[in-house]
């Protein structure tokens, strides 16, 4: 009694450890339920019973075998499985009625060739592997239907009716299970693929802005379970290495999928997969950084810092780079040249040319060859890495430009000071003493001139340059002879030309 509660108990651990992992599976057992519940109404209703009659089984068995976790999986199961059908059932029929010419002797004969050359053509076809990519499923019940359709009909009178109801209950059953998946809390594989991509750049940056501090500093110090945890932590790189068939099989799932969201119907999820197969090259490159970090020949401290410096920029600035194209994925807006993560990959390749001027000054010539083929492997095995940065953050441009993604908005504050300076014109004034003023101004600025008073307004807060001409006074003599003052005033609100050139001139009076 007590074993069968303990094993409860573990059962019950499990299911909520494997819901947390993901509510949605949850819900989809309910989606399961629920399509099931409506086909078996089929048996359950004696009107729609007498109808299909025992055909009505096909329907349950189209729920269950085509009712997936996600929109794009059910809809390709279902849309394969009622074309091969619909095919297979013509098919049938009609070697069925080309069988039956022959007579009662020869129809058996031909029955079983046609079933032959159609299951062996079929099966050899599935070996293909586009055709196993997306349509493995649809041949396999193309060869079930065809087979079954052929064999009934020589027992069956009424063959066209036959196929007729297996083909209903199959399409009202893979209807069911697409209009559930869709309107009732649906899960996108395209979606899943997205996040998923947006997921590992993360996982990949933690590790390379952690590795400096990992590498270069005495880790084995302090509580221990901290250490085990934050070396865990760096361990999560590994799922990168293993999503590879998880990625491909959701990339196949978004095909199918209809327009969501900002994801289109010919969505490029082929560059999801390019930019994904160059993630896994630079995971398979930090597994190897990960392994002189655990290795039980380490390199002395006092050795690995003479290249401390730039290794840490490398890897940080790598790691940097891998956060800002995350962020990038996730809120779908395209980067530019002058984006943050440009710069962290424009500023990795700097430290890789400060490290390698480095190397070539001779700072390892005195450090032992086992030492120095250490550290000069860790070294490659960045370089590498930051090559592969490069090549990851334009497959990423590359993707949003595929993909349509939205173009980063510009600050507004950098654009207004770049028109504030854009068109600049002189405007003299002379003053009572024949001084001449040159007030530099914007256009915007010098719309409100009032020439009558001599006044010029400003509506908003400027830089004014004030250029002060004198030829009977000398107030500041230059190398070419000429003498001016200049005086550069900020003024917030509305400034008088007039009551700056009054007070120049009480300054010029005080000199």
């Amino acid at each position: 009694m007590k074993g069968a509660m303990e094993k409860v108990r573990e059962i019950w651990r499990e299911g909520r450890r494997v819901g947390k992992e993901d509510p949605r599976r949850i819900v989809h057992s309910f989606k399961v339920g629920l399509a099931l519940a409506l086909v078996s109404s089929f048996y359950y209703y004696q009107p729609l019973y007498d109808n299909f009659g025992v055909n009505a089984m096909w329907a349950v068995m189209t729920v269950v075998v085509v009712f997936e976790f996600s929109v794009g999986a059910t809809l390709g199961k279902g849309i394969n499985r009622a074309v091969a059908t619909l095919v297979a059932g013509g098919l049938g029929v009609g070697a069925h009625h080309l069988a039956s010419l022959s007579g009662p002797t020869i129809e058996p004969i031909l029955l079983a060739i046609f079933v032959f050359v159609q299951a062996a053509l079929s099966t050899f076809v599935r070996f293909f592997p586009r055709v196993k990519a997306r349509y493995d499923y649809g041949i396999l019940i193309f060869i079930l239907t065809f087979s079954l359709i052929s064999v009934s009909g020589f027992r069956e009178d009424e063959i066209l009716d036959l196929a007729h109801k297996r083909l209903s209950t199959v399409i009202m059953g893979g209807v069911s299970c697409v209009l559930i998946s869709i309107f009732i809390c649906p899960v996108w594989a395209g979606q899943d693929l997205h996040s998923l991509l947006a997921s590992n750049f993360d996982t990949l940056s933690h590790f390379l802005q952690e590795f400096g501090e990992e590498y270069f500093e005495a880790t084995d110090d302090g509580d221990v379970k901290e250490v085990e945890k934050r070396r865990r932590n760096l361990q999560r790189y590994k799922i990168v290495l293993n999503s590879k068939s998880n990625e491909e099989a959701l990339a196949n799932f978004a095909k199918w999928e209809p327009r969501h969201g900002q994801f289109r119907f010919r969505h490029p999820w082929k560059q999801y997969l390019a930019v994904a197969a160059l993630l896994r090259q630079c995971a398979y490159r930090i597994d190897a950084l990960n392994s002189y970090i655990n290795s039980d020949f380490q390199i002395p401290t006092d050795v690995k810092k003479k290249l401390e410096e730039p290794l840490r920029r490398i890897s940080s600035e790598s790691g940097k780079s891998m956060k800002e194209a995350s962020i990038s994925l996730k809120k779908m807006r395209k980067s530019s040249s002058s984006d943050i993560h440009v710069d962290h990959v424009l500023n990795s390749q700097s430290a890789c040319k400060d490290l390698t001027t480095l190397l070539k000054s001779g700072i390892l010539n005195d450090v032992e060859p086992l030492h120095m083929i250490a550290l000069t492997t860790t070294v490659s095995l960045l370089i590498d890495i930051v090559n592969l940065t490069e090549k990851v953050s334009e497959s990423v441009h590359e993707l949003a430009s595929a993909a349509r993604f939205k173009n980063k908005k510009k600050s507004t504050v950098s654009s207004e000071k770049s028109d504030s300076v854009s068109t600049v014109r002189a405007m003299p004034i002379k003053s009572q003493d024949d001084h001449v003023v040159t007030i530099l101004c914007d256009d915007d600025m010098s719309h409100t001139v009032d020439q009558s008073h001599g006044e010029s307004s400003v509506d908003s807060c400027h830089h004014v340059a004030i250029e002060i001409d004198d030829d009977d006074s000398v107030h500041e003599k230059h190398e070419d002879g000429e003498i001016h003052e200049h005086t550069s005033c900020v003024s917030c609100g509305q400034t008088n030309a007039s009551d700056v050139l009054d007070s120049d001139n009480k300054r010029t009076s005080y000199n």
